[in-house]
């Protein structure tokens, strides 16, 4: 074997060790100089050199990168995954016929979309899902990415908070949990503008919390104006500390009889 390739395959396996007794900062460490090293290989996108040992250079790279954003959920880094995933995508998209699909490569697809949901990045989801084969849309992973945004953008919110239970990969609960998290905000501030109070039983089904205590610990850590008691929920105090803005009535009156006015002129 080549000695370049030699080093890089001993290099990550030190790496996976590091992942396997969760040794995190060994991992990024173990990562960067890895990605240092495959700079060295020409037969790597975007160049794609013809060279004697491509087919295993391209599929140790793609491993690599594939363990990249993985690790990238585990610290939970949004901005590296990004990154690696972008360095990731030519393994999947421009090497057919060279190296063999890989196993992950619907899950850690299925997991960008979910990242886009989560950012609410809506026209780059959708932009990604038409790069997709149509087959592509029956694995369970990106299935379950389009469900959940089919689900979100029809305020099914009750679907999106259920999703954790039936999530494809492990790697998904992060960014479930993100969603879950956005989606629990919109319904509280809903409830708060729509009710004066709720009751505990009707609060905790709503944000759908299977507990008294969840309930309230995340009353306490993101809604510490709400009240809780007498088995109520009162959103009264958070409505009072809310300013309240002043139409300009005399003003709008004033302009649209300008405008009137002027149409006339015009006529």
């Amino acid at each position: 074997m080549d000695p370049k390739m030699t080093e890089v395959t001993q290099m990550f396996a030190r790496f996976k060790a590091a992942y396997a007794r969760n040794d995190l900062n060994t991992c990024v460490t173990l990562l960067s100089q890895l990605k240092v090293h495959l700079t060295q290989f020409p037969s790597l996108p975007p160049l794609f050199q013809q060279t004697p040992n491509i087919v295993e250079e391209l599929k140790l790279a793609r491993d690599i990168y594939e363990h990249a954003v993985v690790l990238s959920v585990k610290l939970e880094d949004q901005d590296a995954f990004e990154r690696d995933f972008c360095q990731l995508k030519p393994y999947y998209m421009d090497t057919c016929g060279i190296i063999p699909a890989s196993p992950e490569e619907y899950p850690i697809l299925g997991l960008n979309l979910l990242r886009l949901l989560v950012q609410n990045r809506i026209a780059e989801f959708h932009t990604e899902l038409e790069l997709l084969p149509v087959k592509a849309l029956e694995h369970p992973c990106i299935k379950h990415a389009v469900e959940l945004e089919q689900s979100f953008m029809e305020g099914a919110y009750n679907r999106v908070l259920s999703a954790r239970q039936a999530v494809p990969h492990e790697t998904y609960v992060y960014f479930i949990d993100l969603l879950a998290k956005t989606v629990r905000d919109e319904i509280a501030g809903c409830s708060e503008k729509g009710y004066d109070s709720l009751s505990v039983s009707d609060a905790k089904q709503m944000l759908m919390f299977s507990s008294d205590q969840d309930l309230h610990e995340y009353i306490t850590e993101e809604h510490p104006e709400w009240e809780i008691k007498n088995g109520a929920v009162f959103f009264q105090k958070a409505k009072e500390s809310q300013p309240c803005k002043e139409i300009p009535s005399l003003q709008l009156i004033n302009q649209t009889l300008s405008y009137a006015r002027e149409l006339e002129r015009i006529v």
